[in-house]
């Protein structure tokens, strides 16, 4: 095992596989159940390396269909606290976010959204991470097709290696 970057002390509690459930929703999309992997990884450098895939899944939590993907990366900013994130989506949409770690908890905003010329219009962003009795609870709002800043997916998952 690589020895975490000491840039990222405060990024560790991360690190792993995680896998859990989560519900979406927003103005012009039906409500849905997902499940979701991620994985925070390291390879000794001061970035943490990010990938995230969902799936929908039926009322027997079956899968459905996939749902969203993101790949990307999280670094730690100018102050120990401090987080940059990258993130891309096969969607179209990059986004680059910043935030602060306070204990297990991170609160993301977005600074940069660039899109390509088909993608859906999204005008902003917001992630909350955070440990949740040591599981890996999040809640991501969004601003996107003319609509303010509002929920949009959330999850708890599970630490599986």
């Amino acid at each position: 095992m690589t020895e975490l970057h000491p840039s990222l002390e405060y990024l560790g509690f991360l690190v792993g596989e995680w896998h859990g459930l989560g519900v979406m929703g927003y103005p012009g999309i039906t409500e849905s159940r997902y499940e979701q992997e991620i994985s925070f990884s390291h390879d000794g450098r001061p970035f943490l390396a990010y990938r995230s895939t969902s799936w929908l899944i039926d009322d027997d939590a079956h899968r459905v269909r996939p749902a969203g993907t993101e790949t990307g990366f999280w670094r730690a900013g100018a102050s120990p606290r401090d987080v940059e994130v990258l993130i891309s989506h096969p969607t179209g949409i990059v986004e680059i976010s910043v935030g602060e770690v306070v204990f297990n908890k991170i609160e993301l905003v977005t600074d940069v959204l660039a899109r390509t010329q088909t993608a859906k219009e999204v005008t902003a962003l917001k992630r909350l991470y955070g440990l949740v009795d040591g599981d890996l609870a999040y809640a991501i709002d969004m601003a996107a097709v003319g609509q303010p800043l509002q929920a949009h997916l959330s999850a708890k998952l599970q630490r599986i290696s």
